[in-house]
């Protein structure tokens, strides 16, 4: 039996949670995959899946030979990507996550072109609101904001955005322009709960560092929501200049209070803890980290 092919269907099943998902992964039927499966617990003598008719998990024996597969399959994928060093063109599938908005409206125009350079390269894009995991879900690449909590990861610094207090004309308008900081007590701030503190806006000035508690009319866990009710009136935004840029351009947000600019949105590249980094990834990195950067929106 081919051990190391059984090892990477095993781990497939166990991260799709079923053959058919496994199968579907490797590229191979489920009568081959099952196939893989049976063969390494014959090898083995222990059962590595509780199997009904509804529903697979893992035994105790497969859940600790997971852990031990993943490491021997990192270990093999080190040794592979140390000799591909040797080679200058990325090859193969790179697996990227980002946030909706900046995927979207970045990350994917910087692949598009990315793929135009390198034509034997293919990219799996996922925008989802935050990293996940990236070994389970076997994702070479995550782009984030923030602190890194995960110590088996490391965090490259790609880009940084400046945070923008922005309003629209008709509520400036309805109520006046906040001058200092301090103003915004009075204002309708509308702020993203996905970013704690929530309620707290901070900002710098001759004194040092200065929070403000804020409040509003509206409460979204995303950017999106916020800043088109910021375009409609409803209140002030705190946002990553590269969200509010196309609406600042266009005239539907102007920016106030850039005197006392908070500590800016840093943007950065999140992968495994790995000795040697492949060709696809090394590259895409040096490629994102250029690209962002001559963007206006994270020249800050």
């Amino acid at each position: 039996m081919d051990k190391l092919t059984g090892m990477k269907v095993f781990v497939s099943v166990a991260r799709a949670g079923s053959f058919v998902g496994g199968a579907k992964e490797m590229s191979i039927s489920r009568a081959m995959a099952t196939k893989h499966i049976g063969q390494l617990e014959n090898y083995l003598g222990a059962r590595l899946f509780n199997r009904t008719t509804r529903s697979l998990s893992l035994t105790d024996v497969g859940g600790t030979y997971l852990q031990r597969c993943r490491t021997v399959l990192a270990e093999i994928g080190e040794m592979e990507d140390a000799v591909m060093q040797l080679h200058t063109e990325p090859k193969g599938k790179l697996k990227v996550s980002a946030p909706h908005v900046i995927g979207a409206l970045y990350i994917a125009p910087a692949i598009a072109e990315f793929l135009i350079l390198h034509k034997d390269l293919s990219v799996d894009l996922i925008l989802q609101s935050s990293a996940g995991d990236l070994v389970d879900e076997g994702i070479d690449l995550a782009i984030t904001f923030g602190n890194l909590e995960d110590t088996s990861l490391i965090a490259k610094k790609m880009a940084s955005s400046p945070l923008l207090v922005c309003g629209s004309s008709s509520y400036f308008g309805a109520n006046g322009i906040p001058l200092v900081p301090e103003d915004l007590v009075h204002h309708s701030c509308l702020v993203n709960s996905a970013i704690p503190p929530y309620h707290k806006w901070f900002f710098k000035g001759l004194e040092g560092q200065k929070e403000i508690i804020v409040s509003g009319r509206m409460r979204a866990n995303a950017a999106d929501p916020i800043r088109i009710a910021a375009k409609k009136g409803l209140g002030l935004v705190m946002l990553p200049e590269y969200i509010v840029a196309r609406d600042i351009e266009k005239g539907h947000l102007r920016a106030v209070l850039q005197d006392y600019a908070a500590e800016p949105m840093h943007v950065h590249a999140v992968y495994p803890h790995r000795k040697y980094l492949s060709v696809k990834v090394r590259t895409f990195l040096i490629f994102l980290e250029e690209w962002l950067r001559t963007r206006s929106a994270f020249n800050e």
